[in-house]
């Protein structure tokens, strides 16, 4: 790249100055454009400056103009700098749009877009759970094989409608994604995008407008037959023996499998017990014990288990399909997703659909149709989410009048 200045003779002023141009040269291009507001005199020009007047002259204005020509040069020279860190081959066009972009400057010289990714993603170890810290790098990588079949160039001023609306159709139409997960990707690029404009990488707010995509899902839980079943099933393996109780103290407590898994002796008391929430840190978050819930964990009392065995949730999600599919919980159970406006249904015998967060489900489902107050189970629960949580209670509300139809609304039809 080459910068000059040059004085234009073909347009005159009438007080016999000349307007300024400047002349960048790249790749075989040569983009000019003229400096607004800066005139000069043909003799206090020399070498691309403008000289001080003589003293019997009127002020010529020369520091100010200078400045402007210096003010110049050092975006043009930022600019190039840009292309050469996200290695980005410059155009005529490209050029124009970052020279007339007010906003771009010294901190427009980011790293590239996977470098700041993986900064992001460092960032958070010691801030974000495990969980979160796994979601950005399959998000990282999400990105990356978006950009390899489409050749979209991501970059921080890439990142507009454009780069939404390719996502989106990329997403949809080549990867089957679902509408949520979608939802949960495009959270993730603008929590990015902000940790970035936070950190003075880019002055790109276009990712502000990018609107999640959330449908409403069943809630898969146990009934309470089914949960009872499941408790009270003799298993001859021992491991899945120690798998339906670790899934069962999760149905009678509320807890996330990461705090299950982290439980220790010191948390347990005689009638509750006492954690840090892995999620939401909380502190000193307290559980009251159910009759089940403690009978479980007196069955590994003063074991090599105590308070319970430990499983990843891989293993779990693996073999409490297994432990419910045994147990008899197999009613036909129909789930329906959305891939843009593509609906797809499928069902499938119920022990299919459990994992580790159905205990979650369940505890906080069964709850609500028991009759415990919603304001004792959100606080056992840790629920701060009023959006989520309304779900459990419009699956109990149906429940409750299902179950009037069965009871209270049959008299009528009797007594006819």
């Amino acid at each position: 790249m080459q910068l000059t200045f040059t004085i234009r003779k073909d347009k005159q002023n009438k007080d016999g100055t000349l307007p300024i141009r400047a002349v960048v040269t790249f790749n075989g291009e040569r983009f000019r454009k003229n400096i607004n507001g800066v005139k000069v005199l043909p003799k206090h020009w020399k070498k691309e400056r403008i000289r001080p007047n003589s003293k019997g002259e009127p002020y010529n204005y020369h520091i100010e103009y200078n400045q402007i020509l210096d003010d110049f040069s050092d975006k043009v020279h930022s600019i190039f700098r840009y292309f050469h860190l996200n290695q980005r081959n410059p155009s005529k066009d490209l050029f124009e749009q970052k020279l007339n972009d007010k906003t771009f400057g010294e901190n427009s010289l980011a790293p590239q877009f996977f470098e700041s990714f993986s900064e992001f993603i460092e960032s958070g170890r010691t801030t974000k759970a495990l969980g979160t810290i796994k979601k950005y790098k399959t998000v990282k990588g999400f990105l990356r094989q978006f950009q390899t079949y489409t050749s979209y160039p991501l970059h921080f001023d890439t990142i507009n409608m454009e780069f939404y609306e390719k996502f989106r159709d990329y997403c949809f139409e080549e990867r089957d994604t679902l509408n949520n997960y979608f939802g949960k990707l495009v959270a993730i690029v603008k929590t990015f995008m902000n940790w970035s404009f936070e950190r003075g990488y880019h002055q790109n707010l276009e990712f502000k407008k990018f609107k999640r995509t959330e449908d409403r899902i069943e809630v898969i839980y146990l009934t309470q037959e089914e949960l009872m079943r499941l408790y009270n099933f003799k298993f001859h393996s021992k491991k899945l023996d120690m798998i339906r109780d670790f899934y069962c103290f999760g149905c009678f407590t509320g807890l996330r499998y990461s705090d299950i898994k982290h439980l220790s002796s010191s948390n347990i008391y005689d009638n509750h017990i006492k954690i840090n929430v892995v999620k939401t840190r909380k502190i000193d978050q307290t559980i009251p014990l159910n009759i089940y819930a403690k009978a479980i964990l007196e069955k590994y009392k003063d074991s090599i288990y105590e308070p319970l065995p430990a499983y990843s949730n891989q293993k779990v999600n693996e073999h409490i399909k297994t432990c419910c599919k045994r147990a008899n919980i197999i009613t036909p159970t129909t789930t329906t997703r959305y891939i843009g406006q593509k609906r797809v249904d499928i069902t499938l015998p119920k022990y299919k659909l459990i994992t580790s967060h159905t205990a979650r489900k369940t505890f906080i489902t069964l709850s609500l149709m028991l009759g415990m107050k919603e304001a004792v189970i959100k606080e056992i629960s840790n629920h701060s989410d009023e959006r989520s949580f309304k779900r459990y209670v419009d699956v109990s509300e149906s429940f409750k009048q299902k179950e009037m139809e069965n009871t209270w609304n049959k008299i009528s039809a009797t007594l006819n």
